[in-house]
C-alpha cells in the first residue's frame, strides 16, 4: 500500500503572523497573537471541524436528505500546564434543511468523529472528543 503524503509550506511574515500554503492552494494567514487571523489552536479547531463537516456532508447528500446549511462550532480545552495542548474538543452541528432524519444525522456526525475524520484522528489519543446535533 503506498502511503499520500501531504506538503505544507509556512513562512514568517512578520511579528507572529506566518502565511501557510499547499500545493495547488491559496494561501491561509495564521496569527499567534490572534489579531489577523486565527492563532495554531484556533486553526487546529477549524481544521478538525471542517474535516468532520466534509464527512457529515457527504453522508447527509449520499441518503438524499435536503440540507441547507452546516454550521459547526468548535471549542478546545487546554491544559494549564505547559504544554499547553488540548485535552478535549467539542463540537456543536447545527444542521438547517429539509426532510432531515434526526437519527440520522446524528449517525453521520457520529461516524464523521469516530471514524473518517483523519484531522480529529491525528489528535492526541486521549484527547475527549464530544459533539451535539441541532437540527432546524
Amino acid at each position: 500500500m503506498t502511503e499520500e503524503i501531504k506538503q505544507a509550506t509556512l513562512r514568517w511574515v512578520g511579528d507572529l503572523r506566518f502565511e501557510g500554503t499547499a500545493p495547488g492552494t491559496g494561501t491561509l494567514t495564521i496569527d499567534a497573537n490572534n489579531v489577523a487571523a486565527p492563532g495554531p489552536l484556533p486553526t487546529l479547531l477549524l481544521a478538525a471541524a471542517a474535516c468532520s463537516a466534509s464527512d457529515v456532508v457527504s453522508m447527509i447528500e449520499k441518503m438524499r436528505m435536503g440540507l441547507k446549511s452546516l454550521t459547526v462550532y468548535a471549542s478546545g480545552t487546554r491544559r494549564e500546564a505547559e504544554p499547553r495542548r488540548l485535552v478535549g474538543i467539542h463540537f456543536i452541528y447545527a444542521v438547517h434543511g429539509e426532510g432531515l432524519d434526526e437519527a440520522k444525522v446524528r449517525r453521520a456526525v457520529a461516524l464523521a468523529l469516530d471514524k473518517y475524520c483523519s484531522v480529529v484522528h491525528s489528535l492526541a489519543g486521549d484527547m475527549a472528543i464530544t459533539h451535539d446535533v441541532v437540527l432546524s
